[in-house]
C-alpha cells in the first residue's frame, strides 16, 4: 500500500509538472513581446506536443503502471493509446529537425532569414509535421504492419479481458518494419540534427571572428548584440535536443533490440524505467527554456507574478501615446513624448533599462 501510494504521488506530480510547465511555455510566448518571433512557433508546437502527451498518454500510462500492466479498456482503445504515443513522439522528433533547420538559416544567412522563413512557410511546415506524424503512427498500427503475422494487434481483446494470460497493452516490435521505422523516425533525424548543429556552431564561430576582425571596436555593439541573441537561442535549442536524445535514445535502442530478437516481453521494471525516462523529456523542456534563455526567464517571472496583463496594458498605453503625438514642433516633440512614455513604462515595471535597450537595440543575452 505504501509503495503504491508513493508511486501514485510521484506519477501524479510528474503529470502535473508536465502539463503546467508546457502551458507556461505557451503563455510565455503568447504574452511576451520579446518572444514574438516566427522561430518560436516551433517552440510552441513542441510544447503543445508535450502538453498533449501529458493530457492524453501519460495518465493512461500511469494507470497501466499502477495496475501492474493490466489494461481494462480493451484492444481497440489500446491501439489508439499506442498510436497517440507514437504520433506525439514522432512529432517531437520532426519538430526538433525543423528547429535545427531554422537555427541554421538564422545563423548562416541572417540577412535573408526573414525572406526565407515566413509565417506561411512555418505554418505549412508545422502542418506537414503533424500530418506525417499522424500517418506513421495510426496507419501502420491499424493495418498490422508492426506484428509478426501482419495482423492488427489486440483486435481479439474485448473490454474486461485484461485478466487473461499474456494480454498486455504495448507496441509489438516484432518484424523488419520496426527497424525501418526506428531508423527513419529516430536515428536518421538524430544524425541530421547533430550534423546541422555542428555546422551551426562552426558558422557561428566564424562569424564572430569576422566581425571582430572587420568592425571597429566602437561600432561592434549593435551587430554583436544581434548575433549574440541568435547564438543564445541556438544554445537553448541545442540543449533541448540534447535532453531529447538522452531521454529517448535508451527507449528506441532497447525496443530495436527487441525487434531484432523478435520477442515481446511482458511489462517489467526495465520497461517502465525506459518509458518514463522518455516521458521525463516532456517535463524537462519547460525547465530548459528559462535556464538557458533570459527572455523566457523574464516571461516566466511576469506570468508567475501575474504581471502579464498589466505589462500588456502599459505597452498599449505607450503605443497610444505615440500615435497621439503631433509633429508640429518637429522631431523634438516626438522625442519628448517617447522619453516620457519610456519613463512611465520604466517606473511601472520597476527596472532600469540598459543603454542598448534605450537605443532600441536588444540587450545581449547573458
Amino acid at each position: 500500500m505504501i509503495s503504491t501510494a508513493l508511486r501514485l504521488l510521484v506519477l501524479v506530480s510528474f503529470i502535473i509538472l508536465t502539463i503546467g510547465g508546457n502551458v507556461l511555455v505557451c503563455l510565455a510566448v503568447g504574452l511576451s513581446r520579446r518572444l514574438w518571433r516566427v522561430a518560436n512557433c516551433f517552440v510552441v508546437s513542441l510544447a503543445v506536443t508535450d502538453l498533449l502527451l501529458g493530457l492524453l498518454v501519460m495518465p493512461l500510462s500511469a494507470t497501466v503502471e499502477l495496475g501492474s500492466g493490466h489494461w481494462p479498456l480493451g484492444g481497440p482503445l489500446c491501439n489508439v493509446y499506442i498510436s497517440l504515443d507514437v504520433m506525439l513522439c514522432t512529432s517531437s522528433i520532426l519538430t526538433l529537425v525543423a528547429i535545427s533547420v531554422d537555427r541554421y538559416l538564422a545563423i548562416s544567412a541572417p540577412l535573408s532569414y526573414s525572406r526565407r522563413v515566413t509565417p506561411l512557410r512555418v505554418t505549412l511546415a508545422m502542418i506537414a509535421i503533424w500530418a506525417l506524424s499522424l500517418a506513421v503512427s495510426f496507419v501502420p498500427i491499424h493495418l498490422g504492419w508492426n506484428t509478426a503475422d501482419y495482423r492488427v494487434q489486440h483486435m481479439d481483446w474485448g473490454m474486461g479481458d485484461d485478466d487473461q494470460e499474456g494480454l498486455y497493452c504495448q507496441f509489438e516490435w516484432r518484424n523488419n518494419y520496426v527497424l525501418i521505422y526506428t531508423f527513419g523516425s529516430f536515428y536518421l533525424p538524430l544524425l541530421l540534427m547533430c550534423g546541422m548543429y555542428l555546422c551551426i556552431f562552426r558558422v557561428a564561430r566564424e562569424q564572430v571572428r569576422r566581425i571582430r576582425a572587420a568592425t571597429p571596436s566602437f561600432a561592434r555593439t549593435a551587430s554583436t548584440a544581434a548575433i549574440a541573441r541568435e547564438h543564445k537561442a541556438t544554445v537553448t535549442l541545442a540543449a533541448v535536443l540534447g535532453a531529447f536524445v538522452i531521454c529517448w535514445f535508451p527507449y528506441f535502442t532497447f525496443f530495436t533490440c527487441m525487434a531484432i530478437k523478435k520477442t515481446t516481453n511482458p511489462p517489467n521494471t526495465l520497461n517502465s524505467i525506459i518509458l518514463w525516462m522518455g516521458y521525463f523529456n516532456s517535463a524537462l523542456n519547460p525547465i530548459l527554456y528559462p535556464a538557458f534563455n533570459r527572455d523566457f526567464r523574464r516571461a516566466y517571472g511576469e506570468l508567475l507574478r501575474c504581471r502579464g496583463l498589466s505589462h500588456r496594458k502599459l505597452q498599449l498605453t505607450r503605443l497610444s501615446v505615440r500615435k497621439q503625438v503631433t509633429l508640429t514642433n518637429g522631431q523634438s516633440v516626438w522625442q519628448r513624448s517617447e522619453r516620457h512614455a519610456d519613463t512611465v513604462n520604466e517606473e511601472a515595471e520597476g527596472k532600469k533599462l540598459t543603454p542598448h535597450e534605450i537605443n532600441g537595440i536588444p540587450d545581449v543575452p547573458r
